[in-house]
């Protein structure tokens, strides 16, 4: 059985990341250790210095998993890594009789997440049917059980895992598959607490196994396939048409890459680095091609089957080398945007141990998406009504890309009080199209296509009256939920709240000065100001 119970839960920060006093301006153009300032007639080049230390960032990395009704978001969350976690939702949770509506969806949701968006995290839900054991009826928030809505009956044969009689079986089960997929899009497809779908619904824990999709792989609990048992006839195109048709903005995962081949979905492969998986997993991932460019593969690392069998935990699991470097293998060459899980209430784990936070680190550079801020360049004098140049450059040195488009500001800062006091949102930019390298070569540890260098050139106006002054000229990544700063570069030059500062900047009047003082900068993986809006 696996073992779903269980919360990431990391107690301390580990590796702090410190900084110099020096300042780090170089005006002839000189590296030194913290970076470099270049002055080439009207404009000031920066070269930061990158960020080395894993930290969070939306939508990728290592993934909790709550429990429903059982596990409370922690008082110190959002965790070091911790940016997204998935909510197993029962069907009858959302919609226990055909007449509900999605005000009941809605209200669940509410129930569940409210408060996520303060600590700038969010939700990947997957609904499903069937879980282990039974319901406790006195807290309907529990998994346990089968969870069909009142209306859909069934009668389960004892020793098997499928409901034999109606369930899935059921005449009128689709048809009320697409009316609960409907209200789910209608709650779900544009709300900001939502990262990513999980398709789910049928098999055990939602993992479209017992039974299946479809007959491509033999079954799980039985010898041979046999229709309305081991599979649902129909069920692959009821699925396919219905999630596509009610979510045009969240992508959708599903469970195997050999099921739906007539839809462009993501992949939850909830059995990374596990030998009796490689197969139906790793190996039918890698023949979807570039599927990753445009949709997130994700899943968990479970330690309870299989070849993993012989580890008692996944810091067993990370503490072995050839383990941990399969694990890391399959991440960049399927390009994996998340894994869970840690188990956070395991007691036998020790999370001060200074090996387990060290492997954790190693594995949540790899996953998602690493932005490297490697220049940034500006006039260095600007008059107010007037325009003025600034370019970046950024190269993606993780595995995955984001997978939605949020906008990038650029923006004045006050030297003293680093308030905002001007910015615009830059137009035509396609984040989500900063692609990371291909073809992992796990010998020199690099992609032997590296990852391409973006550059951005935009020529803007200061079209605010702004006291003639030195400033402080930063970048952002924005949330549109609020328009706040979120994704982070991974560059030393950072400011709590999610801003980048690259230098200073004249406004009406010339200045000398052009870098930044290190000691100005703060360390975004202890921040845990940020957050979105809901409304």
């Amino acid at each position: 059985m696996k073992f779903r119970f269980f919360l990431f839960y990391f107690l301390l920060a580990f590796v702090g990341c410190s900084s110099s006093n020096d300042d780090i301006e170089k005006p002839d153009g000189n590296k030194n250790e913290e970076g470099n300032v270049t002055v080439t007639g009207d404009k000031v080049t920066i070269n930061p210095l990158a960020y080395d230390q894993a930290f969070r960032n939306p939508m990728m990395g290592w993934r909790d998993v709550f429990s429903v009704g059982l596990d409370p978001i922690p008082d110190k969350y959002p965790l070091p890594f911790g940016s997204v976690y998935k909510e197993y939702i029962p069907w009858d949770r959302i919609e226990n009789v055909k007449t509900d509506g999605v005000d009941k969806v809605i209200a669940y949701s509410n129930h569940r997440w409210e408060g996520i968006e303060k600590k700038n995290i969010k939700v990947i839900p997957r609904v499903y049917i069937h879980w282990m054991g039974t319901p406790t009826v006195s807290d309907p928030d529990r998994l346990d059980g089968i969870r069909f809505p009142s209306d859909i009956s069934y009668t389960q044969e004892p020793g098997t895992p499928y409901p034999m009689i109606g369930g899935y079986f059921d005449p009128t089960f689709q048809d009320r598959v697409k009316e609960l997929v409907r209200k789910m899009g209608e709650a779900w497809d544009n709300d900001p607490r939502v990262a990513y779908i999980e398709m789910g619904i049928i098999g055990q824990w939602g993992e479209q196994h017992s039974p299946m999709i479809g007959t491509y792989w033999k079954p799980h609990d039985a010898d041979v396939h046999e229709a309305n048992k081991t599979w649902i006839p129909g069920i692959e195109k009821t699925l396919g048409d219905a999630f596509t048709t009610a979510f045009k903005n969240k992508k959708v995962m599903v469970r195997y890459a050999y099921d739906f081949k007539d839809y462009e979905f993501g992949y939850y492969w909830d059995s990374w680095g596990i030998a009796e998986e490689d197969v139906r997993g790793y190996e039918e991932m890698m023949k979807m091609g570039d599927r990753w460019k445009v949709q997130p593969i994700g899943g968990e690392i479970c330690w309870n089957w299989g070849d993993f069998s012989r580890y008692s935990s996944l810091a067993d699991i990370l503490s072995n080398d050839a383990t941990r470097k399969k694990i890391i293998k399959q991440i960049r060459d399927l390009h994996c945007n998340h894994l869970g899980y840690f188990s956070y209430a395991r007691p036998e784990v020790d999370f001060s141990q200074e090996a387990l936070l060290k492997n954790a680190q190693t594995v949540q550079k790899a996953l998602g998406y690493r932005y490297i801020l490697s220049e940034f360049t500006y006039t260095k004098k600007i008059e107010n009504g007037q325009a003025f140049d600034i370019s970046f450059k950024v190269r993606n040195e993780g595995s995955s890309p984001f997978y939605y488009n949020w906008p990038v500001e650029i923006m004045l800062l006050n030297k003293n009080t680093k308030a905002k006091v001007w910015s615009t949102v830059l137009n035509n930019i396609n984040i989500s199209q900063w692609f990371p390298g291909e073809n992992w070569d796990d010998t020199t540890e690099k992609y032997t296509v590296a990852p391409q260098t973006y550059e951005v050139q935009r020529t803007l106006t200061l079209d605010k009256n702004l006291a003639a002054d030195e400033y402080i000229i930063a970048i952002a990544i924005l949330d549109p939920a609020g328009m706040v700063p979120s994704i982070r570069f991974a560059t030393k030059n950072y400011f709590t709240g999610g801003i980048h500062p690259m230098g200073y900047v004249g406004v009406g009047k010339d200045i000398s000065k052009y870098g930044i003082a290190s000691s100005a900068f703060n360390n975004m993986y202890t921040d845990l100001t940020l957050h979105y809006e809901v409304d």
